[in-house]
């Protein structure tokens, strides 16, 4: 039996194509590019349930699948659909975009949502390795995913209500947040998304050719660390905060949350932001 479902993640692959497409189609009417990240979610929900559903192992592991990627990509799709999209301007990293593509804005947001919907087929790897499991059971690699998976997400929220708490003052406008997890990391939020896909990487583990589901947070830290996350969000943090933000690259280790020692801080090249696209 193939390690690897390639009939399955093709079509899960086919099936983000179309929804981000239509994603883009909806972006064309409200000028709004934050549904990507929308349809990116709810199309990796959509490839954990489905692998779940049509995968040929054993029913434990296939039922922790179901149910962790589902409710993990529901979850984040609905936030973003309330908290970013619904009542809410266009983000500023994807309003610069539009401003700097200028009159190819349409054409490169349509290649921006079909690399979303590649990056989503890369991660659902984890998913359809691990419904490939020959026992019922679950192992003790089973438990230890889920572990992680919880460790990551905590970290994910604890992140961002501390953020929120942050922004919720408004004397602290116009000001970068350096409270909790925001004082040993740039981007705690986005550490505990990459942790959380180690979970997923430990549940296919004992499955045949466990070994590809390392491949979904390989791609999560070059996604966070040189594509679409960092590179995009320091850029527009430098363009809103200027020399606060700068500051704080200084300061505070870009990923890894950890503190940072003194003979470090006037080290600012090394810290700048990867891209200067938002």
């Amino acid at each position: 039996m193939p390690v690897l479902d390639v009939q399955l993640l093709l079509l899960g692959w086919a099936a983000s194509v179309v929804f981000l497409l239509a994603m883009w189609i909806v972006q064309r009417r409200t000028l709004d590019a934050g549904i990507s990240d929308v349809g990116w979610a709810l199309s990796l929900a959509g490839m954990a349930i489905a692998a779940a559903l049509l995968g040929d192992g054993g029913l434990g592991p296939r039922v922790l699948v179901g149910v962790l990627g589902g409710v993990w990509g529901l979850r984040l799709g609905l936030h973003l659909v309330f908290d970013r999209v619904l009542g809410h301007s266009e983000d500023g990293r994807y309003r610069y975009l539009r401003e700097h593509w200028g009159a190819a804005a349409q054409r490169k947001f349509f290649g921006f949502f079909q690399l979303q919907a590649f990056v989503a087929a890369v991660l659902s790897i984890p998913f359809l390795v691990a419904v490939r499991a020959p026992s019922d059971a679950l192992t003790g690699w089973h438990v230890a995913g889920l572990l992680v998976f919880a460790a990551g997400k905590t970290f994910e929220i604890v992140a961002d209500r501390q953020l929120a708490r942050f922004r919720a003052e408004p004397s602290n406008r116009g000001h970068t947040c350096r409270v909790g997890l925001w004082r040993l990391s740039r981007h705690p939020n986005y550490f505990g998304e990459w942790i959380l896909w180690w979970g997923f990487a430990l549940v296919a583990w004992p499955a045949p050719g466990g070994a590809w589901a390392l491949l979904a947070p390989l791609a999560m830290y070059l996604m966070i660390t040189r594509v679409s996350g960092i590179p995009y969000t320091e850029a527009q943090a430098l363009r809103s905060r200027g020399d606060d933000y700068r500051r704080y690259q200084r300061e505070t280790n870009a990923f890894f949350p950890w503190p940072r020692a003194a003979s470090r801080d006037a080290a600012a090249p090394s810290d700048r932001p990867l891209g200067d696209v938002r």
